[in-house]
């Protein structure tokens, strides 16, 4: 369940703020940008971006659920027809809050919400060890025969690798004597139960 709006409406009351809204969504898919609160555009932006995620189906049933929004049907028309197919390839953030300042009679802060109609590209995915080794060709370590065949005759290796890693043995941990206790106290409470 969305979490309820806390604080007062916007125009009053839930019914009033509803078709509030309908309307701002509905010229801001007629002008695709319009100017407007900071207020009201934040509380827009999740009804349009709603009503856009509807227009990408495009089937007849997301198409009645937009006009029982907005009601205009050229406007549902242009929603369905020019915007959902520019919008086709982004995965959500449909719209732009852009600050514009403040009003000059109640100094409320004004901003810009847009459609974001720009095509999409794709983020280019690099790593530092793939552009390193792009860039220095790595020399090849001298590598024991012995150890060769061992990893040949290993039933399922896990990661073919050229070099052979050795690494000295782990020296045996003593026993503290902070250690001996806790271990005899866990003892102590295990025989309890």
């Amino acid at each position: 369940m969305p979490t309820p709006t806390k604080g007062p409406r916007l125009g009053g009351g839930p019914a009033h703020e509803r078709l509030l809204l309908a309307n701002l969504a509905a010229q801001l898919f007629t002008h695709k940008s319009i100017k407007t609160t900071e207020t009201k555009a934040k509380r827009l932006r999740p009804v349009a971006e709603r009503l856009i995620t509807f227009a990408k189906k495009g089937d007849l049933h997301a198409r009645r659920r937009v006009l029982a929004t907005i009601g205009d049907k050229t406007v549902v028309h242009e929603l369905f027809t020019e915007i959902a197919p520019l919008v086709a390839e982004r995965d959500g953030g449909y719209t732009r809050i852009t600050k514009l300042g403040f009003r000059k009679g109640d100094n409320a802060s004004m901003v810009q919400i847009e459609l974001v109609l720009e095509p999409v590209t794709p983020k280019v995915r690099s790593t530092r060890g793939s552009a390193a080794a792009v860039a220095e060709p790595v020399e090849e370590p001298a590598v024991d025969e012995a150890a060769e065949a061992e990893v040949a005759d290993a039933e399922v290796p896990a990661e073919e690798t050229d070099a052979v890693e050795t690494s000295e043995p782990v020296a045996e941990e003593a026993p503290t004597e902070a250690a001996a206790e806790v271990e005899a106290e866990a003892a102590e409470k295990a025989d309890d139960k």
